[in-house]
Parts: structure tokens; C-alpha cells; sequence
């Protein structure tokens, strides 16, 4: 019985996804990856794997933006926040991930003054109403958010606020997934791309993947036909040996991508060097400000000395965000690990494949 996607089209998709593998991969494994939690979240809830064939697997990347922020990160913003005369301003979901010995929260309850914030234009509020103090907004994500955070920084600089500064923890794309092809831990036959990062870059970021690599991408969107169709193309692609670049999802996604929000981005940023939670170091996978927007970089204006940070030795977040261990393999998971109280940045955050599997009943698969 088809549940949630039931009409005739979501019936054809299941039955030709079917009929593709099972014409030219009868049995054989096909590892089809998603990197976006926002498809993480589609797959689960409307359990769409229950819908294929066994041998298509569904794995979770490096696609929930609070998931991959490193705790080197988490440990720097704990040191600033302790600076006296200092704000720390921050998406919501950062500040229950745990550092190596605390969290945002934690620093909070014992006194910090940390701020959440639903836009960095929030933060400049903070900053035009306290001049006396200096805010700093806690920049991360994917190219979906880079650009409100340069635009931040843009806007800033017109209003002289000479107080506020981010501390960036922002990811490109393009170069994790090329990690992960380099890595050789897994054999992965295609890539389901993110729709709302490719809505502001455009499908080209992709193509080194299908000229370097062989393997099919498809940019889709979030709902349970967008993710079916997609893994339909993937799986034709596959068969036929023709691996492209395909956008699933033109209702939004234009083939050049947002090009003033890129523009804004490519103004203010510059690529970095970035510490990916589960990945490491991962050269020009980060965004920092460049040398003209110098002040504006909390890294720069306050010098803070960071121990090694340290891991929960039993916490898999980190194979997890690789695609190599599902969450319900963690020993902590649902068990230790809850939302109500996460011991990884993978049950923190709704977008992460943690969180994602507890909400949707998958804690024994």
C-alpha cells in the first residue's frame, strides 16, 4: 500500500525504478548518496526506501550544516563567549552541540551572554543597540546561507558597525563530495545533490564529478516524487553508462544558479582551509573574509589559543556523516543519545541523519 505519495505517478515511479535495476543490476548493490538533510528528512518520513528494491541503498553524507561544524569550532566560540563585553550570537541549533567539555548552552546557563538569532540581520540589531559591546554571529552552513552572512557583513560596513564580526564556520559543497570520492571507504554510484545549495550555485558545481569520477548526479527537490524521480534518473543513468549532471528540480533550481547571490558571496568571502566534523581538513572547503572585510573576522580580532579538541570516543557521528555507519549502529543511540539529550551534533539538529532516524521510528534498523 502506498502511503502519503499515493497516486498514479508515485506508483509508475516505484514500479520503473524497479523494472531499471532490476533489467541491468539484478541484485548487485547500488549506493546512491544524499547530501542535504533536507532530503534526509524527506526520505525518512515518508520511508521511501521501504519502496525500493533491497539492493538500492540510501546512505546520508556530510549534508546537515550544525552536523559537520567541528568542535575545534564549538571549543573557539566558548573561549570568546567568556571575553567580558562580548555577545555571542548564533543560529539556534548550534548552541546544544557538544564541545569537548561543554556547550553554548552550558556556557549560557553559567552566565555567557549568548543570543539566538534567526538572520545575521538579527545580530546587527544586537550590535547597532549595544556599542559598547562586541557581537560576534557564529557563521554557518552551506553557499544557502554564505550569502546572508556576506550581505550581513556588507551591511554592517554601510552602518559603521565597528562591533560586529563573524566567526566563520562556513562549507562549500564541491569540495566534501570530492573527499568523499578520494576517500575510497565507499563504492558510490550517484549523488543526490541539494536543492537549495544548487539554487544558489547552479548545477556546474557538480560536473568534475561526472568528467573526474563517472558517477551520475541529479539536483532535486523535497518532496517524495522529487527524491523518487531522481533516484529513477540515477538508476537510468547508471544502466546506460551515461553519467550527467541532470536537474530535477528547474521549478527552482536555474542551471546558473542565483548568480547577485554569488556575486554577494564571492565579494565578501574567500576560500579556506576547513575542519569538517567525521572528515578533517578539507583544502578550500571553508569560507573566511577577505583581507578587505579583515575586520570583520572574529578569527582575527580575537586572537584565542584553542586546545586540541577532543570527541566522544563512543559517538559514530562522525562515520555517520560519511555514510559508512547508519545512526542506529551508534551504541549511544536512543539509548544515551536522544534529542532530549544528544551526545553528537547528529541528534542535535533536525537536518541530522540522527535525529532524523529517531523521529521516524528507524532506532532498531
Amino acid at each position: 500500500m502506498i502511503k502519503y505519495i499515493d497516486d498514479f505517478r508515485a506508483a509508475d515511479l516505484i514500479a520503473r525504478v524497479a523494472a531499471a535495476i532490476k533489467s541491468n543490476n539484478p541484485g548487485g548493490p547500488v549506493n546512491l548518496m544524499e547530501v542535504c538533510g533536507g532530503h534526509t528528512i524527506t526520505i525518512h518520513k515518508f520511508n521511501l526506501s521501504g519502496f525500493l528494491p533491497e539492493n538500492i541503498n540510501l546512505l546520508s553524507g556530510p549534508g546537515c550544516p550544525v552536523c559537520v561544524t567541528s568542535n575545534e569550532f564549538i571549543d573557539k566560540a566558548l573561549i570568546i563567549s567568556k571575553i567580558p563585553d562580548v555577545i555571542i550570537t548564533t543560529f539556534g541549533d548550534l548552541v546544544r552541540v557538544p564541545g569537548s567539555h561543554s556547550s553554548l548552552l552550558q556556557a549560557q546557563a553559567e552566565g555567557a551572554d549568548i543570543r539566538i538569532c534567526y538572520s545575521p540581520a538579527d545580530a546587527l540589531t544586537i550590535a547597532a543597540d549595544n556599542s559598547h559591546k562586541q557581537i560576534v554571529f557564529l557563521g554557518i552552513g552551506f553557499e544557502t546561507t554564505a550569502p546572508l552572512i556576506a550581505a550581513a557583513i556588507l551591511n554592517a560596513e554601510k552602518q559603521s558597525l565597528t562591533n560586529f564580526s563573524v566567526l566563520s564556520a562556513l562549507k562549500t559543497m564541491p569540495p566534501v563530495m570530492r573527499a568523499l570520492l578520494q576517500s575510497g571507504e565507499l563504492a558510490l554510484d550517484g549523488f543526490i545533490c541539494p536543492g537549495h545549495v544548487s539554487a544558489i550555485t547552479g548545477i556546474h558545481i557538480y560536473e568534475f564529478i561526472v568528467q573526474e569520477y563517472g558517477i551520475p548526479c541529479v539536483v532535486t527537490g523535497f518532496e517524495p516524487l522529487d527524491l523518487m524521480t531522481a533516484i529513477l534518473f540515477l538508476i537510468e543513468m547508471i544502466n546506460a553508462k551515461r553519467p550527467a549532471v541532470v536537474n530535477q528540480y528547474n521549478r527552482v533550481v536555474k542551471p546558473e544558479g542565483n548568480q547577485k547571490a554569488m556575486e554577494v558571496l564571492r565579494k565578501v568571502f574567500e576560500p579556506c582551509d576547513a575542519v569538517w566534523r567525521g572528515l578533517g581538513n578539507i583544502p578550500d572547503s571553508g569560507l573566511k573574509p577577505k583581507p578587505e572585510y579583515a575586520s570583520y573576522d572574529a578569527d582575527l580580532r580575537f586572537s584565542v589559543s584553542v586546545a586540541p579538541s577532543k570527541e566522544n570516543p563512543a559517538c559514530l557521528c562522525g562515520v555517520v556523516l560519511r555514510g559508512i555507519s547508519k545512526p542506529s549502529d551508534c551504541p549511544l543511540f536512543a539509548k544515551v543519545c536522544t534529542p532530549a539529550n544528544p551526545q553528537g551534533a547528529c541528534m542535535v539538529s533536525a537536518e541530522g541523519a540522527c535525529a532524523t532516524y529517531y523521529k521516524y521510528g528507524k532506532k532498531h534498523d
